[in-house]
């Protein structure tokens, strides 16, 4: 949590600015800050925005602001944000690499939006660290940083580092910082606010294009995702959905498995799981209603499947999403051809105790 050094005081935060960075992710991170001071009716949050130096920095949309501070007086921070966004590869400040750096080694937050992850991993704050960035740079971060766990998920935040993907996910990120610190009455607030649906979390992964993920070339896999994604309350079988796209059932297998990295029927079920979950977060649709409409033959059996898959089920995800008693999350930590191979149990708590933030293993 993003707290006060100095007890009872608003938490300091400096939001770093690299030159084409993304206006909207560094909007969607301030935003609720001021809102959960506007609404709160006191400063709960201080921010200040720093820059390599104090001349204006470009936004990638033409804007620019100017900082307030520069890295050599940006100091008394509780955490520090890097926000970035296109061409962020080669950005290589050395001054801006060694502040990070140096403060890393402190007792303050470090994270990241949008691109800022990279940065971060430039200045080996992520060493040890569960960590995401958005879904275009997800490829070459791998390449270049082998040995940190990038996940595909909308934010991360893992002990002391904070990281989000691009767009509106710092919003989430930051809505489910002030839930966790100053109470789901206050992120709710927010959202109503903000007219957001609702508060999305890490369970919520990035929607990667698909073309992005096999290219272009592969109109037969693309085929057979657009057949499962048309026909989830009735499932296609695996022979059906090889008929229609014209390929064996082996050959439609080695194509998921080659570009997806899963066999179809895994493939099939997570969006089926995926859909589930928007209804049971974004309606009011009795769950054995969802089961039904998302292709499940029971109750019991989506239950299971849903569990397996978020580490809850479905009754708890939603008395979760509502701040609503007590749930435990259940989540693997590891799997090897689609089985769960150990298991983690972590109690989260009521609206009035704002629940802690799970580390958690993709599948």
């Amino acid at each position: 949590m993003i707290k006060s050094k100095n007890t009872g005081g608003p938490a300091s935060i400096g939001f770093l600015l690299v030159p084409n960075f993304s206006m909207l992710a560094f909007s969607s991170s301030i935003e609720p800050l001021r809102m959960a001071n506007q609404l709160a009716g006191e400063v709960l949050y201080n921010w200040t925005v720093i820059g390599a130096d104090k001349e204006p920095v470009n936004a990638s949309n033409g804007l620019s602001i100017t900082p307030d501070r520069s890295i050599d007086d940006a100091v008394n921070l509780d955490a520090i944000f890097v926000c970035s966004g296109n061409q962020v590869q080669h950005y290589a400040d050395p001054l801006v690499l060694a502040w990070l750096r140096a403060a890393s080694k402190k007792e303050i937050i470090l994270g990241g939006v949008c691109t800022g992850t990279y940065l971060l991993a430039k200045a080996d704050a992520l060493e040890g660290y569960r960590c995401t960035i958005h879904w275009e740079n997800m490829a070459s971060a791998r390449e270049e940083f082998p040995q940190l766990v990038i996940s595909p998920e909308l934010f991360e935040i893992d002990n002391d580092r904070y990281t989000s993907a691009g767009g509106t996910a710092p919003l989430d990120m930051f809505l489910h910082e002030i839930r966790n610190t100053h109470g789901a009455e206050l992120a709710t607030a927010i959202t109503e606010q903000f007219m957001c649906d609702r508060i999305r979390d890490k369970h919520d992964r990035q929607r990667v294009p698909l073309t992005q993920r096999i290219g272009t070339n592969q109109p037969k896999l693309a085929e057979a995702v657009a057949l499962m994604e048309a026909n989830i309350e009735e499932p296609m079988t695996l022979d059906e959905l090889s008929f229609h796209v014209g390929l064996s059932r082996r050959q439609l297998e080695r194509l998921f498995q080659r570009y997806l990295q899963c066999v179809p029927t895994r493939y099939y079920l997570e969006l089926r799981l995926e859909r589930a979950r928007q209804l049971l977060l974004q309606t009011s649709m009795p769950i054995v209603d969802i089961a039904l409409a998302c292709g499940f033959i029971s109750a019991p059996h989506f239950s299971k499947c849903y569990r397996d898959t978020f580490g809850l089920p479905p009754r708890d995800e939603r008395r979760r999403a509502a701040g609503q008693g007590e749930v435990t999350i259940v989540k693997s930590n590891g799997s090897k051809n689609g089985k769960v191979t150990s298991l983690r149990r972590t109690t989260i708590c009521s609206a009035s105790a704002p629940p802690a933030t799970a580390s958690s293993s993709a599948l």
